[in-house]
C-alpha cells in the first residue's frame, strides 16, 4: 500500500531556507518519477519540481534558483531543499509520484513571513 509521509516544514522569515523531506513506500520507487506539489489558484495543485528516476530535475518557473529537488532511493526518500523563500511561497507542500499519484500524504506547511 502506497503511504506519503512529508515533514521539515514551518514558520520562517522571507529569505530563509528550509529542507522537506518525504518518505514513500512505494515498492518501485527506484523508477518513480517524483514530485513536490503545491495548491494553486484555479489548480487542485501544480507541480513544483520534479525528478526522474535517472536523476533529472525540473522546476516551476517561479522557483528555479532557489529550490532543489533530490531523492535517496536507498531510503526512499525524495527531498526539497528550498533557499530564498518568499511570503508567495506559503503554501502546503506534498509529494506523489508525478506519473501515477498515490494517495496523498497530509503535507507539511511552509510559511513565510514578511
Amino acid at each position: 500500500q502506497v503511504q506519503l509521509v512529508e515533514s521539515g516544514g514551518g514558520l520562517v522569515q522571507a529569505g530563509g531556507s528550509l529542507t522537506l523531506s518525504c518518505a514513500a513506500s512505494i515498492s518501485d520507487f527506484e523508477i518513480a518519477p517524483m514530485g513536490w506539489y503545491r495548491p494553486a489558484p484555479g489548480k487542485q495543485r501544480e507541480l513544483v519540481a520534479a525528478i526522474t528516476s535517472t536523476g533529472r530535475t525540473d522546476y516551476l518557473d517561479s522557483v528555479k534558483g532557489r529550490f532543489t529537488i533530490s531523492r535517496d532511493d536507498a531510503k526512499k526518500m525524495v527531498y526539497l531543499q528550498m533557499n530564498s523563500l518568499k511570503p508567495e511561497d506559503t503554501a502546503v507542500y506534498y509529494c506523489n509520484d508525478i506519473v501515477s499519484w498515490g494517495p496523498w500524504g497530509q503535507g507539511t506547511q511552509v510559511t513565510v513571513s514578511s
